[in-house]
């Protein structure tokens, strides 16, 4: 049942495997890459307390001894102090430069630990195996490894490609159904930015892979990596193709800083609303037709996901404060705005031709709805 996808980077290509099983076939996989049998894990409170166990047995039955340093749940990880101690803790277990490291959680734990091999004795290697759904089919994947600034999100990183990704698809029985749907909206962005075809198995087929149907989530899981993967041997560092990736992170990641990287707003739940308003934004423009960002909400809303700004609670600065939120992402260049926009459902580009003011326009109606 399990799929294997290619990452075909020359010396730093890596497999990622897909399919339910994985933690306990994890030594034998992990094996191949060690010179000697031992590695450090760090993962999460929440992770720990459900799957740690089955992880490290899985390990021994390889004869892999593990250490493990669990850290405290959530966005707020993925900062300095966080870093620090995982880099101390990593010293503190004596890995040297040839050893591997394990993050094992969601996405704040993939890009922490990412990052902290990246800078460990110049560059450690580590092994990738994502817990929530949001990390099997988008951060684990690419080598985007990093830690929050009070600035914004992410500016701090590298790029440090995995050396193998485990994404078990078992794992995600234990996510709350919020959690499993803020994944999907990274899953659907991928429909939207390049495959239709795509889209539409989604349409049909999304609420039984988040009803719990194996054969479904392996599906999703596989062709949203199948699809990043791709992108990502074709640009590696994002000069080009792959800011496609960013399909309704530009709103996503102004409305995460407006509502303080909280619970208010997961990081999925603001790209699908992100994605909603870039394929209107699209359609404002006359890139795509008006049909395109009706399709879009009324299949997240199928799945049952925040669509709109007024399916976030609370306060929400106005449209101009959200506008000056989206002048800190990274993608500015030149002091210039880059989006990711459609000419329909399954063909994204980047633009920076793109009239703030008819984005406010966009955002102030968004709120009014709110009224």
């Amino acid at each position: 049942m399990t799929q294997v996808v290619h990452v075909g980077l020359g010396d730093r290509a890596y497999d990622i495997h897909v399919g339910p099983g994985l933690l306990a076939r994890s030594g034998a996989l992990i094996a191949p890459l060690l010179p000697r049998s031992r590695v450090a894990i760090i993962t999460d409170e929440n992770v720990a307390a459900l799957h740690l166990a089955t992880l490290q047995k899985g390990l021994l039955a390889a004869g892999i001894e593990s250490s493990a340093l669990t850290l405290p749940a959530g966005e707020a990880t993925k900062s300095w102090p966080h870093f620090e101690r995982a880099v101390e803790w990593l010293l503190e277990q004596k890995v040297e430069r040839r050893d591997v490291v394990v993050a094992f959680g969601g996405g704040v734990i993939g890009d922490l630990v990412g990052f902290s091999a990246s800078v460990l004795r110049r560059g450690v290697r580590f092994v990738q195996i994502p817990t929530s759904l949001l990390a099997q089919v988008d951060s684990s994947v690419g080598g985007k490894t990093g830690i929050n600034a009070p600035q914004g999100k992410n500016l701090i990183g590298a790029f440090h490609q995995p050396s193998l990704v485990l994404a078990d698809t078992e794992v995600l029985g234990t996510l709350t159904p919020r959690d499993y749907l803020a994944g999907y909206g990274e899953v659907v962005k991928y429909g939207l930015l390049g495959d239709s075809t795509f889209f539409e198995w989604l349409e049909k087929n999304g609420p039984s892979a988040a009803g719990g149907d194996m054969t479904a989530r392996i599906a999703a899981v596989k062709r949203s990596v199948e699809m990043k993967a791709e992108i990502v041997v074709r640009d590696e560092t994002e000069q080009g193709d792959r800011a496609l990736l960013n399909l309704g992170h530009t709103f996503c990641h102004a409305l995460e800083a407006a509502t303080g990287y909280s619970d208010r707003l997961l990081h999925g739940e603001g790209v699908a609303i992100g994605c909603a308003l870039a394929f209107e934004l699209s359609s404002r423009m006359a890139l795509c037709s008006q049909e395109d960002p009706s399709r879009v909400r009324a299949h997240l809303r199928d799945m049952g996901m925040k669509v709109d700004l007024k399916d976030i609670k609370g306060d929400l600065p106005d449209a101009e404060g959200l506008l000056a939120l989206m002048a800190q992402d990274k993608k500015v260049v030149d002091g210039q705005l880059r989006f990711v926009l459609a000419r329909g459902i399954g063909d994204a580009f980047v633009s920076a031709d793109v009239d703030p003011t008819l984005v406010k326009t966009i955002l102030a109606e968004a709120l009014q709805e709110r009224q």
